[in-house]
């Protein structure tokens, strides 16, 4: 792990606040990990509430697909895509109501009368994912295999730039701490650590002053890159390691983070279906970086536009954060589910590099938070040897960036290694 410059000062003192309502939402029918949603719920000229189930599928792994706005449904078409470049989306034009489909209610008293099973139900009709990054659908993530004795809530958030889950944990921390409590009666754990990074000195000290159950423990965590990858939490927290081809369950341990654990609390608790989301917009070039509440299938642009005047046109707009972030090039893409964020780099903030050939100075290996090979995984897959690449752990690799970022030669080994599993899974999905 290494220490990176942070610039989280962009937003880290701003207060969440409400994204204007979007005259037109893109909402694609995969935004998650697994198969799309193929069950389209709606048709063209159809009129939907915000809420409202648009999509989902007969089976599989999957999460369905919600309404972010009230309006009329446009279109269903192919339209970009900010991770797959294009997929198929269902368009909404707002009527300016935002009319939703359920009643916001409090159900706070009802929910320990709930079972798990009527718990992970409400969490799967409100379409929830693992907000981290990895989109996995979190009904089936409470449902592991195995019995679990550990739940950490990951609040590191070790990408710079991004606040998001740090403005959660300050300005929401009694709902994360409902959302901690459901998930934890859910799993039947009965180990439960709290992992916040040495950074955020407002946010531990809030967790510190809540009144928390005794066998809770809060665990301060040096601020390091990728601290916040879940094997890596899990390492650092309860100094167990993950096998190589293995799951958190495996060894008992199930990771959620900050934002998956709030939306948890507002489907359980208030009825909500996942249409929204905290995400950071920021960059030197804006004048009005902001944490902001979202609709989903809001694009780039508008949300640019939101935190504008732009001070110097960017010379790159990334989803995410820099390290493990994704390059737009199609600013009318869509905010989806696993967004974090929208990070402007001006001219002097992007540096051209030449790709050379591979010393072997052992940079990559040395720095790899999970001890893979990314240098030898690359050259398995310039040979298109797949086959060699899975040998190597070439799975395994969380895509962290950090081999890209100390290579001396400046290969694009995180690159290489994302086609790769894409291959892969292409494979996989054909069988």
């Amino acid at each position: 792990m290494i220490k990176l410059s942070e610039h989280k000062e962009l937003t880290e003192h701003n207060l969440i606040r409400k994204a204007k309502l979007p005259s037109k939402v893109h909402i694609p029918l995969i935004q998650h990990f697994g198969k799309p949603c193929d069950k389209v719920l709606v048709k063209l000229n159809d009129f939907v509430k915000t809420g409202q189930m648009i999509a989902t599928s007969e089976g599989g792994v999957f999460s369905p697909i919600h309404a972010s706005i009230s309006g009329k449904i446009i279109s269903i078409t192919d339209c970009p895509h900010p991770l797959l470049g294009r997929a198929k989306a269902v368009v909404i034009e707002s009527d300016g109501e935002d009319e939703k489909i359920y009643d916001l209610i409090n159900r706070n008293d009802e929910v320990q009368a709930y079972s798990a099973e009527k718990i992970r139900e409400i969490i799967f009709n409100a379409g929830i994912v693992g907000l981290g990054g990895a989109g996995f659908p979190t009904h089936i993530k409470l449902k592991p295999p195995k019995p679990v004795d550990t739940f950490i809530l990951n609040g590191v958030e070790c990408e710079p730039y991004l606040n998001v889950d740090y403005r959660l944990m300050l300005e929401r921390t009694e709902e994360i701490i409902l959302g901690m409590k459901i998930i934890i009666k859910v799993l039947g754990a009965k180990n439960v650590y709290i992992a916040i990074e040495d950074n955020k000195k407002e946010a531990i000290e809030l967790f510190r002053r809540a009144n928390l159950p005794s066998n809770w423990i809060i665990v301060v965590l040096k601020t390091r890159y990728p601290q916040g990858g879940e094997k890596q939490v899990i390492k650092s927290c309860l100094n167990r390691e993950v096998p190589q081809g293995k799951m958190p369950f495996d060894i008992g341990v199930v990771v959620n983070n900050v934002g998956t654990v709030y939306a948890i609390y507002e489907a359980v608790c208030k009825n909500k279906p996942f249409y929204e989301k905290v995400i950071t917009v920021a960059g030197r070039g804006l004048t009005n970086s902001s944490n902001l509440e979202v609709r989903l299938g809001m694009s780039i642009r508008d949300l640019i536009d939101e935190c504008g005047p732009i001070k110097e046109e960017p010379r790159k707009v990334v989803m995410g954060g820099p390290m493990m972030g994704i390059a737009q090039y199609n600013l009318d893409a869509p905010i989806i589910k696993g967004t974090s964020g929208i990070i402007l780099f001006g001219k002097d903030e992007v540096v051209e590099v030449q790709e050379r050939f591979c010393i072997k100075c052992g940079e990559c290996v040395t720095h790899c938070p999970i001890g893979l090979e990314p240098g030898m995984i690359s050259l398995a897959i310039a040979k298109d040897r797949l086959d060699l690449a899975q040998e190597y752990g070439v799975m395994d690799c969380i895509e962290c960036g950090l081999c890209s970022y100390i290579c001396p030669a400046n290969r694009n080994l995180v690159q290489a290694i994302k086609y790769a599993k894409q291959k892969i899974e292409d494979k996989r999905t054909k069988k």
